[in-house]
């Protein structure tokens, strides 16, 4: 009976293992990256992005994101940045509910479209988020706004879809190992 108990906690930790893999990555711009010309809005457009979310910039030499204040966002002022990373890979998570705001630093790259504003909600709810500019945690930047609605959806769906595999392929592996695990008892 103890083996049996001890069985049935190593499942459920097994399975809450599996549960934060559901948070979504999404590859900005899709197989455009971050660049200039891309529309952002439109890239944003049908996705809802949630604390746990993470952001990948994917950009060559010559190129910064940069986290900032809606003010300086609006007005492509790359000064005040709250974070900046130029490493051609940023990857971000975003961990604080509420807008967060990206831009290129580099001159006239805001202006000719780098600039990425998100609306990043609490949890898996329908809760409307605070509306304001919030830094991530790790001092790298996150962003929040909704936008067009023209939808890419191929990166969120095919990132989605391994969550929910992954998860699944972990919960048949742990019933598996239960159900033979029983029988030998």
């Amino acid at each position: 009976m103890a083996f049996s108990g001890a069985l049935v906690l190593a499942s459920l930790i097994a399975i809450s293992m599996a549960l934060p893999t559901l948070a979504t990555v999404y590859t900005v711009g899709d197989s455009s990256g971050w660049a200039i010309g891309a529309d952002y809005s439109s890239w944003t457009g049908g996705k809802t992005f949630y604390v746990g979310d993470t952001v990948v910039f994917n950009y060559g030499a010559g190129h910064t994101v940069d986290e900032v204040k809606e003010s300086d966002y609006k007005s492509c002022t790359a000064g005040n940045s709250i974070s900046t990373d130029s490493s051609g890979a940023t990857k971000i998570t975003l961990k604080t509910a509420g807008n967060h705001y990206f831009i290129c630093s580099v001159p006239g790259h805001c202006s000719g479209g780098m600039k990425l504003a998100l609306t990043v909600k609490a949890g898996k709810d329908t809760t409307p988020s605070t509306g304001k500019a919030s830094p991530s945690d790790d001092g790298t930047a996150t962003t929040a706004t909704p936008t067009t609605t023209t939808t890419t959806t191929a990166t969120k769906s095919n990132s989605a879809s391994t969550s929910i595999v992954t998860s699944t392929v972990a919960m048949l592996i742990v019933s598996w190992i239960t159900h033979y695990a029983l029988r030998l008892v």
